[in-house]
């Protein structure tokens, strides 16, 4: 069933990802109503998710929380860009913003930015105040550029399958 990384997608069969499908809309569906909706029995659909599993495609079951219902309701995409490109700054910058709970996301990328990152806090002035007590504080960092999303126009965490 499942092979090197680059071919696993392809060499899913049809009822892992149906299986992939209905736990990506519903993580806590139980094992019984997964068995019933793919039309296959419940031992042989836990034991395909067990495989799912242990072959790292089913990383973790999670709930996802209403960020603006909690009160975290600014949303930012800081591009960073480091001031030396070298493995000790790179790794540095990396391993600094690890633990900050407001940083939801971070890519290393091409292009103008050498990371970009997703953050997310109660408003304008806590993330003025991320910027003045962490990010600006961080030698690796050369310059930083934010973009505040004004409008969520769409969030999905269900990756394609098809």
């Amino acid at each position: 069933m499942l092979q090197s990384k680059g071919d696993i997608l392809h060499s899913l069969s049809d009822l892992d990802r149906q299986i992939l499908m209905h736990l990506q809309s519903d993580g806590r569906i139980s094992n019984q109503e997964l068995s019933e909706r793919v039309g296959t029995s419940t031992a042989s659909c836990w034991r395909r998710v067990k495989t799912l599993e242990q072959a790292g495609i089913i990383d973790s079951y999670t709930a996802l929380l209403n960020r603006e219902n909690l009160g975290l309701g600014l949303c930012v995409f800081v591009h960073v860009t480091l001031s030396r490109h070298n493995k000790k700054n790179t790794q540095a910058f990396e391993k600094s913003i690890q633990h900050r709970a407001e940083i939801m996301e971070c890519f290393a990328t091409t292009g103008d930015a050498d990371f970009i990152l997703r953050v997310v806090t109660k408003s304008i002035s806590s993330f003025d105040q991320f910027l003045e007590d962490f990010l600006f504080e961080l030698p690796e960092i050369s310059q930083i550029r934010s973009n505040i999303a004004l409008r969520e126009l769409k969030f999905d965490t269900a990756l394609p399958l098809d």
